[in-house]
């Protein structure tokens, strides 16, 4: 049986939203495709890229060559905070911003003059970077989106309307805080058709 060398393998690029509890997961799923086989171009913000390195040290990402991490900015003004940026300006900035050096990372991971693996074979992108859906549209490949919420925010995204529909949300005022409100109990067998 044959060596496979980075060259056969599919290159998966994977591009998580910017918080912690996207990446993270984004980061393990890029695990197990890389230990299934595959090639793989993890996508940081140039912010997040340098508190990931801040909080590990800077030799902490180097190790695999056929495991990479690569950066494009966010749009936002540069800064050395090691906080989460602001969210709604981040969604902003992303949606406005990050189509652009997507692409252009691309047609570098393409090049083989400057990528020595394969060619982009599919992207995984966190569901909130939807900017990629125009990226794979151009460079025809496929994407999965990939959504990192928690099972309490599934069920929170997968109930919302119905929650709407009875009129438990949203709350009328700050009484229901203190009067016993948040203490209703929802009963989702009996949905509203």
């Amino acid at each position: 049986m044959g060596t496979i060398t980075a060259s056969d393998k599919p290159h998966a690029v994977l591009i998580p939203y910017p918080a912690q509890g996207h990446v993270n997961p984004m980061l393990k799923l890029a695990k197990i495709l890389h230990n299934r086989g595959f090639f793989i171009t993890f996508v940081n913000t140039e912010y997040n890229h340098k508190r990931l390195l801040r909080s590990r040290g800077p030799n902490s990402l180097d190790g695999l060559p056929d495991f990479r991490f690569e950066t494009i900015p966010d749009g936002l003004p540069p800064s050395d905070a090691d906080t989460t940026q602001d969210i709604p300006s981040l969604c902003a900035s992303i949606s406005k911003n990050c189509l652009a050096p997507f692409c252009h990372l691309i047609n570098k991971l393409n090049d083989p003059s400057y990528s020595l693996g394969p060619p982009v074979t599919c992207i995984v992108s966190d569901g909130a970077m939807s900017f990629t859906i125009d990226a794979v549209e151009k460079f025809g490949v496929p994407e999965v989106l990939f959504w990192t919420t928690s099972a309490c925010g599934f069920l929170g995204y997968r109930h919302y309307r119905s929650l709407i529909q009875r009129g438990l949300i949203p709350l009328q005022d700050e009484s229901c805080f203190s009067n016993g409100y948040l203490d209703t109990a929802v009963d989702f067998n009996d949905r509203p058709g």
